[in-house]
């Protein structure tokens, strides 16, 4: 494994290698759901704050872009580590999916030209 870069397949071993030397074991799915929601909405007040329209208060302050989104990414690696989903295959099928329902559909759509 590489330092510098990891696979979905390596990240997912990771987290569950963490999981069980370090964090006990795992939170219910149910829980952890909570906390993915959570952590979305942590990342959402950043993306808003920074792109959208609102500004920042006091209590936004020290928000990191990177670490709100590699903590979703944390919590979904550990639902679907639970749940028995290998992302690698998941998001390989999804980017087939979407390229054979979507091929033609953004390059004609005229609010993208």
């Amino acid at each position: 494994m590489n330092p510098n870069k990891i696979t979905l397949p390596e990240a997912q071993q990771l987290v569950d290698q963490w999981i069980k030397t370090i964090g006990v074991r795992y939170f219910s799915e149910l829980t952890n759901l909570a906390i993915l929601t959570e952590e979305v909405g942590e990342l959402a007040r950043i993306l808003a704050r920074t792109y959208g329209d609102q500004s920042f208060k006091k209590s936004d302050e020290g928000g990191d872009l990177a670490d709100e989104m590699a903590d979703v990414l944390w919590v979904l690696i550990c639902l679907a580590n639970q749940t028995g989903v290998d992302l690698n295959e998941a998001f390989l099928k999804n980017m087939e999916k979407k390229t054979n329902r979507d091929k033609d559909r953004h390059q004609n759509n005229e609010k993208l030209k």
